[in-house]
């Protein structure tokens, strides 16, 4: 009689949609918490630059018909998959961004850990701080990020964008919750604020920029990034050259990655080797930045 050997893990198909995608380390943290489950995780890359919602749609449809437990969504796709999903969770649509798919039953449901991720991450620095909060950017980050606050109780969340009217839709989603208004100018949301969150992509590499200005912050400001490509951003450089407690986008990614995780799976994540992956996917990259 032959032995049998151990029973084979279950796999796991996931991945990420948007572009660009491959400085993401999502598949390490992914991959490396479904080994530590028992699983055999593959996260797949799916790096499409441009697509319109016809090839949004053929790529969801391959999602739904390929295996995929879920996938998740990033930069610049998080609005625009929400029309073509079947469901959508409440957080996700009463913000109208989805970060995170799920397939069941061959349906796809759209899912917001931005927002839960965040708001883990952030709960420290507002139990030491004042309630007033500038956000800048309004895409699919900045929002999650806005209801994340207002999920905290946050109640003078203080909204710019380049875009007015973006900012204005955002507010009014915003006031069926709480406190939330439009700021004219960067100058005028950090006015009397405690807390700045970066909510855009400015500042993520190659991009050295920073959406605010250096002579706006203070020591007595915490500033956050969702931007983790670099770790210290030049916004999270100059705060921490005034003296600032600043946040960086470590904490959301790791976070917002287990809970979607969990979503896929059922199963709870290991936080801890969710982070270890990241840190040491950073590592490389830093190590590889300088040696450029």
């Amino acid at each position: 009689m032959s032995k049998r050997g151990p029973a084979a893990p279950k796999k796991l198909l996931t991945g990420l949609i948007g572009a660009p995608i491959a400085h993401s380390a999502s598949p390490a943290m992914h991959e490396r918490a479904a080994e530590g489950l028992g699983l055999r995780g593959h996260y797949q890359l799916i790096e499409v630059a441009g697509a319109d919602a016809g090839g949004l749609r053929m790529m969801l449809e391959g999602v739904r018909r390929l295996g995929f437990a879920g996938v998740n969504v990033t930069f610049p796709y998080k609005e625009a998959v929400v029309p073509l999903l079947d469901e959508l969770a409440p957080g996700a649509a009463a913000m109208g961004a989805v970060n995170t798919v799920v397939v069941r039953n061959g349906r796809l449901i759209g899912h917001n850990t931005d927002t839960t991720g965040f708001a883990r991450a952030v709960a420290p620095l507002l139990a030491a701080s004042g309630n007033a909060v500038a956000v800048i950017g309004t895409g699919g980050v900045g929002k999650a990020i806005a209801f994340a606050l207002a999920s905290l109780d946050v109640t003078d969340i203080r909204i710019f964008d380049s875009e007015p009217a973006r900012a204005e839709k955002l507010a009014a989603l915003l006031d069926k919750q709480g406190g939330a208004r439009v700021a004219a100018s960067v100058e005028a949301a950090l006015d009397g604020a405690t807390g700045l969150v970066n909510g855009t992509p400015v500042g993520m590499l190659p991009n050295r920029e920073t959406p605010v200005a250096p002579t706006l912050l203070r020591q007595n400001l915490w500033v956050a990034d969702a931007v983790y490509s670099p770790l210290i951003t030049p916004l999270l450089a100059a705060a921490q050259a005034k003296g600032a407690r600043i946040m960086t986008g470590r904490e959301l990614a790791i976070y917002q990655a287990a809970d979607a995780f969990e979503l896929f799976t059922g199963l709870a994540p290991s936080t801890e080797i969710m982070g270890e992956a990241f840190d040491e996917v950073m590592a490389a990259r830093s190590s590889a930045y300088h040696a450029a």
